[in-house]
């Protein structure tokens, strides 16, 4: 059993991590402060350290700097909250695994310490001067299907250059793990990956959100903040959802990829800054450049390469892959041991047209998992809209066909009793989509 050493002064948050991680098969250890925690490492050794960035005696650097010294090669994960990133950046420099944002999701913690884990273990097996580069994406699955092995061809073409890549394909189709291979496969995997999703960044915050700020610089502005650019310096950026960006932000980053200079906020000093940029969109930016609304010169400075990842039902022979893949994975999160699928459940899976993809997928599996009280996965556990896909896939499939969409969302609305939250689950689009075109379309 892997122990791991929990530093956070937190009581009630600790004791609700640490039975987190125990019904995970982990030993943990609690420590409250600094002091304690260096005694804990002189009497035991650690497979692995999570230490909260604030503490009573110190903070989480000075934990990590007395590690570091004393040459012990566990390895360090930081949790800080949202403002405090820039600062664990900073360590990760110093040495840290990763970092983890409060609040955060319990996949995170139990990916980064799978991850750290690895590390560990590559560590252990091989000496070597320089850390070892990993290179393998474990969400990544090669299927074997023509539209496959056209998208693995391509991410082994374009991986050891650094041309910039745009990434398009609907939503759910794992654009960001092609993009995390991509960076693996690069010469630069020994550096940071920062994923950045434009859809969630206020226009008013983007700039200090991509170039960073100074202390003071605004209201708000209680520390210097880094910025994703110089986060992910040596490294690639990844932009998804690129297509949300404002104009004026569109412009801000043509300027820095052109430069490779940015200026945080409020700072007269410029920062140079070696990146490879990824970005990806479910959007058609060509017809967004068309209407005026995204930049035709930044647009081709994005699409230097473009891939297109294919829909999952493009994909039908990886179909049986991804789902074992899922199911796995699934157990893991789970804690079950659930061993396969029924016949009538994969002949369910091969007629459906999956139009969420890889992401209804595996939602779709982990649900089965936690749910199936045997070994295999039957049907009495899946979603009612999978065991009758023709009301539920006309409307998803035809939902792109913009003189049909006022009709689908009214139909959509009727079928579901006027509940928007499944209305927008029906359509395959958020809530938030979906509220909009109510409003376009003036329906009441």
């Amino acid at each position: 059993m892997k122990q791991i050493l929990l530093i956070e002064d937190d009581v009630s948050f600790s004791k609700m991590l640490k039975h987190f991680l125990e019904r995970h098969n982990y030993a943990v250890t609690v420590s409250y402060n600094i002091n304690s925690a260096s005694t804990l490492l002189k009497q035991q050794n650690y497979d692995l350290i999570f230490t909260d960035l604030r503490l009573p005696d110190g903070n989480g650097i000075d934990l990590l700097k007395q590690i570091k010294d004393s040459k012990n090669t566990v390895p360090v994960v930081l949790m800080t909250g949202y403002a405090e990133v820039s600062t664990a950046v900073k360590a990760m420099k110093q040495g840290a695994f990763d970092y983890i944002s409060k609040p955060f999701n319990p996949e995170e913690v139990l990916e980064v310490i799978s991850n750290a884990l690895e590390k560990k273990t590559i560590d252990s097996n091989f000496e070597t001067t320089k850390p070892p580069k990993d290179k393998t994406n474990i969400d990544f699955v090669k299927g074997i299907s023509a539209a496959s092995t056209t998208l693995n061809e391509y991410i082994q073409l374009v991986a050891p250059t650094d041309l910039s890549v745009l990434i398009t394909g609907e939503s759910g189709t794992g654009k960001e793990v092609v993009a995390k291979t991509i960076h693996l496969e690069s010469l630069r995997n020994g550096k940071p990956f920062i994923p950045v999703d434009c859809g969630a960044i206020p226009k008013e915050i983007a700039s200090s959100e991509f170039f960073g700020h100074k202390k003071g610089a605004f209201t708000g502005a209680t520390d210097d903040k880094i910025g994703h650019f110089e986060a992910a310096n040596g490294g690639t950026l990844f932009l998804d959802e690129v297509g949300n960006l404002t104009y004026e932000n569109q412009i801000q980053l043509l300027r820095a990829l052109q430069e490779r200079k940015v200026k945080p906020v409020g700072s007269n000093n410029e920062i140079n800054v070696d990146i490879r940029l990824i970005t990806a969109t479910n959007e058609d930016l060509l017809q967004a450049v068309e209407k005026g609304t995204f930049r035709e010169d930044l647009y081709h400075r994005l699409n230097e390469f473009s891939i297109k990842i294919p829909n999952l039902k493009d994909r039908n022979n990886d179909l049986i892959l991804y789902a074992d893949f899922f199911l796995e994975k699934a157990n893991k999160q789970l804690n079950k041991s659930v061993i396969g699928f029924s016949k009538s459940v994969l002949n369910i899976f091969q007629d459906y047209q999956w139009p969420g993809n890889l992401r209804e997928l595996s939602n779709v599996i982990k649900r089965a998992t936690l749910l199936t009280q045997t070994e295999i996965i039957d049907t009495n556990v899946l979603p009612v809209e999978l065991k009758q896909p023709k009301e539920s896939n006309t409307i998803s499939n035809t939902f792109s066909t913009k003189e049909n969409e006022k009709m689908l969302i009214i139909k959509a609305l009727k079928e579901v009793g006027n509940n928007k939250t499944n209305a927008a689950k029906l359509l395959n689009i958020t809530r938030k989509t979906l509220y909009n075109k109510i409003k376009e379309y003036n329906l009441n």
